[in-house]
C-alpha cells in the first residue's frame, strides 16, 4: 500500500498507550528488561516475559526495547559519550536517517523515548523507503544550524544506499549546507553503521549498535529536540 503521510507524527493510539497512567507500567518493564539484558537472556525472551507480566502491547514492547540496555552497555555508553560542547574542532560522522527522522517526529508530535544510556529514540518504522514529509526541510536545517554552532572539525554525513529515496534526502542536505557554504561531505553508504562509527570520528547517532561500537558518541537529534523543538514529547521511563 503506498505511503501517503504527510507528517511522521504520533500513531493514533499513542496517547492511550503512553499517558501519565501507563509509565509505572512501562518503567517496570523497562528495568526488568534491563535486569534480564544483563544477565544474558535473548532479546525476544526477554521482551515477551517483560511484556507479559505487564500486559503490554505490540508499540508499548518496541518502546521498553529501545530504550533499555544491559548494565554493561550503559557503563560503556556513559564512558563514550560527549557532551555539546566537547564537539568543537573534533571530526564527526553524522547517522543520517537516524538524527533526521527523529527530528521529523520532534516536529510532528510524536513520542521521544529518552534511554537508559541517555539517547533519545523515537517510534518511527521506516524500513528500506524513506518518504519525505512536511518536516523534513525544517528538521535538516535545525540539524545543520545546531550542528554549525557548535564548530565542528571535519563533518561527514551518511545515509544508507539501500534505502529507497535516500538519494532525495542527501540532496535536500546538499543543498542546505551550500546554502550555508559549509563544506561538509554528504555520502550514500552501504553499511552506514560501520562508517559513522569508524575510529578517530565521533558518531553522532542513537542507534544502540552505533554506540556500542563507536570510541565516542553525541545524540545530535536528542540535543537539537531538547534545544530547539518547543515542547517535545518526551518520556524518560527509566
Amino acid at each position: 500500500m503506498p505511503d501517503h503521510r504527510q507528517h511522521r507524527g504520533p500513531h493514533p493510539r499513542d496517547a492511550a498507550l503512553f499517558a501519565a497512567e501507563c509509565w509505572p507500567a512501562l518503567s517496570a518493564a523497562t528495568r526488568d528488561y534491563s535486569w534480564l539484558s544483563s544477565r544474558g537472556y535473548a532479546a525476544d525472551s526477554a521482551l515477551a516475559l517483560v511484556g507479559n507480566r505487564y500486559a503490554l502491547v505490540a508499540r508499548q514492547r518496541m518502546a521498553v526495547s529501545r530504550v533499555s540496555c544491559s548494565d554493561e552497555a550503559a557503563v560503556r555508553r556513559a564512558h563514550r559519550w560527549l557532551s555539546a560542547d566537547q564537539l568543537a574542532g573534533r571530526r564527526l560522522h553524522v547517522d543520517g536517517f537516524n538524527a533526521c527522522i527523529s527530528l521529523e517526529v520532534a516536529l510532528s508530535g510524536g513520542v521521544l523515548l529518552v534511554g537508559r544510556d541517555g539517547a533519545v529514540r523515537d517510534l518511527a518504522s521506516v524500513h528500506g523507503t524513506y518518504r519525505k514529509v512536511t518536516e523534513t526541510p525544517r528538521a535538516l536545517e535545525l540539524l545543520v544550524a545546531a550542528l554549525e554552532a557548535l564548530q565542528p572539525g571535519q563533518v561527514s554525513w551518511y545515509f544508507d544506499r539501500p534505502v529507497s529515496n535516500s538519494g532525495v534526502l542527501a540532496g535536500l542536505l546538499r543543498e542546505q549546507l551550500a546554502a550555508r557554504e559549509l563544506g561538509w561531505s554528504v555520502e550514500l553508504a552501504g553499511h552506514v553503521d560501520a562508517c559513522v562509527a569508524a575510529p578517530g570520528a565521533v558518531a553522532l547517532s542513537a542507534d544502540s549498535g552505533v554506540l556500542d561500537a563507536a570510541e565516542h558518541w553525541f545524540d545530535l537529534a536528542g540535543f537539537v529536540s531538547a534545544s530547539l523543538v518547543p515542547a517535545p514529547w518526551r518520556i524518560e521511563l527509566w
